[in-house]
C-alpha cells in the first residue's frame, strides 16, 4: 500500500508539475509580446508596469554609461534618443524578462507577507541572530545583506534595477545588446562603456551574491534558512534553490499561484519533513492542501521529478 500511495502522489505531482512548467514556459514569450506591444491583457497592470520599468532602467544605465564614455554634454537627451531601440532588444530577451518577472514576484510577495503574517522584509529573526554573531565576518556579512535587502525593496518601488545587481550571464547579455545597438558613430563609445562597466562589475557584491554567501557561510546551520518566518522570503528563496538544486528565479516563480507542485517538490527535495512543508505552504498559500499521501514521497524521488521537469522556453 505504501508503494501504491507513493506512486499515486508522484503521478499527481508529476502531472501538476508538467502543467506548471508549461505555464512558466508560455509566460516568457507572452511577457515579451505584451511588453513590446503595450498590451496588458494577460498579466496584472502592476506586474507589467514593474517589469517594463526595470528593463527601461537597465537600458537607461547602459546608455548613460555610453554617453559618459563619449563625453556627451547633454546626456539625458542622448539616452532619450536611443532608449526605445535598446529597450526593445531587452524586451525581446526572454531570459532577461524572466529575471525581472522573478524579482517582481519576490518583491510583491515580501510586501504581502509583511501585511499578512508580519514578516519583516529586512530585519528578520535570522538576520538579527547573525548580526549579533560572535564571528565578526559573519556579523559583517549579515549587516551587508540587511542593507542590500533594504535597498532592493526601495529600488523596486522606484522601478530601478542596477546593473551591478544583475546575475553575470544577464549582465553580459545586457552589454552585448548595447554593443549590437550602437551605430557607427557610437562604436568607440560603446566599447569604452562596456570596458568600464565590466571593470566595475562584481557579481558577488550584489544582493543575490551576498545572500548566497550568507547561506553558504552558515554551514551546518543553513537549514535554519529554510523557514520563511525565520529567514524572510529573500534568504529562504536562495536557501531553497541551493538545497533543491534549482535556479533561484525558478524557485521564486514556484511561490506563485498554480505552481504548487514545484513548490512542494522543492521543499521535499530540500529535505524538509511534511510538517515543515505544510508550515511553509501556510505562509505562501494558506488555502492550498497537499495531495493525499504526500508524506510518503521520498526526497530522492522529489529531486528526480524536479530534474526531469522542463520549464524553460526558447529565447
Amino acid at each position: 500500500m505504501s508503494e501504491q500511495a507513493a506512486e499515486t502522489v508522484e503521478r499527481v505531482l508529476r502531472d501538476e508539475l508538467v502543467e506548471g512548467d508549461a505555464m512558466i514556459a508560455a509566460a516568457r514569450p507572452i511577457l515579451r509580446h505584451l511588453l513590446a506591444n503595450e498590451d496588458n491583457g494577460l498579466f496584472s497592470d502592476e506586474t507589467i508596469a514593474r517589469i517594463r520599468g526595470l528593463v527601461l532602467n537597465v537600458a537607461d544605465q547602459l546608455l548613460f554609461a555610453q554617453a559618459t564614455a563619449a563625453d556627451v554634454r547633454n546626456r539625458p537627451a542622448y539616452v532619450a534618443e536611443r532608449q526605445d531601440e535598446l529597450a526593445q532588444v531587452l524586451f525581446g530577451d526572454t531570459a532577461f524578462l524572466a529575471h525581472a518577472h522573478a524579482l517582481t514576484v519576490e518583491a510583491q510577495l515580501i510586501e504581502r507577507l509583511q501585511g499578512r503574517s508580519g514578516i519583516d522584509p529586512v530585519l528578520t529573526p535570522l538576520v538579527q541572530e547573525l548580526v549579533a554573531s560572535n564571528e565578526g565576518a559573519m556579523a559583517g556579512l549579515a549587516m551587508t545583506v540587511l542593507a542590500a535587502q533594504a535597498r532592493f525593496q526601495q529600488r523596486w518601488r522606484r522601478m530601478e534595477l542596477p546593473l551591478g545587481e544583475l546575475p553575470g550571464d544577464l549582465f553580459h547579455r545586457a552589454l552585448v545588446a548595447l554593443r549590437e545597438q550602437a551605430n557607427v558613430d557610437d562604436d568607440p563609445a560603446a566599447e569604452g562603456a562596456e570596458r568600464q562597466l565590466r571593470d566595475d562589475y562584481q557579481e558577488g557584491a550584489g544582493r543575490l551574491g551576498l545572500i548566497a554567501r550568507l547561506v553558504i557561510g552558515m554551514g551546518q546551520k543553513a537549514p535554519r534558512a529554510l523557514a520563511i518566518d525565520h529567514a524572510g522570503l529573500a534568504i529562504f528563496a536562495t536557501a531553497l534553490a541551493m538545497a533543491s538544486g534549482q535556479e533561484r528565479d525558478l524557485v521564486v516563480l514556484s511561490f506563485s499561484e498554480r505552481q504548487y507542485a514545484r513548490l512542494a517538490l522543492s521543499l521535499c527535495a530540500a529535505g524538509l519533513k511534511q510538517q515543515a512543508v505544510l508550515e511553509q505552504f501556510l505562509f505562501l498559500h494558506p488555502d492550498v492542501s497537499l495531495p493525499e499521501g504526500f508524506e510518503v514521497l521520498r526526497t530522492d524521488r522529489a529531486v528526480a521529478l524536479l530534474a526531469a521537469s522542463q520549464p524553460e522556453a526558447p529565447n
